[in-house]
């Protein structure tokens, strides 16, 4: 579902922006004003995640099962590694 050249790249941003931010908001429990910086990274991320799916024209696979946010993950790991 992911081929259009669009969503492709949003998806190579949003989906690091995310795990990124997760990451900042474990942080920002022993840093003291990281929150807001981790917050920014989420909005953004998924912003692009569904920015993509409304340039493909269809949904994100997670909102019927949400197994399909790991898979996204794996779909990034595999296209920096060049095999995406």
């Amino acid at each position: 579902s992911h081929t259009h050249p669009l969503n492709r790249l949003c998806h190579t941003f949003g989906i690091p922006s995310i795990v990124i931010s997760l990451l900042l908001f474990v942080a920002a429990i022993f840093v003291e004003g990281l929150w807001p910086w981790a917050l920014a990274l989420f909005v953004v991320g998924w912003s692009l995640q569904f920015l993509g799916h409304h340039i493909e024209g269809k949904p994100p696979e997670f909102l019927h099962d949400w197994r399909f946010l790991l898979v996204g993950l794996r779909w990034w790991f595999a296209k920096i590694r060049g095999r995406a």
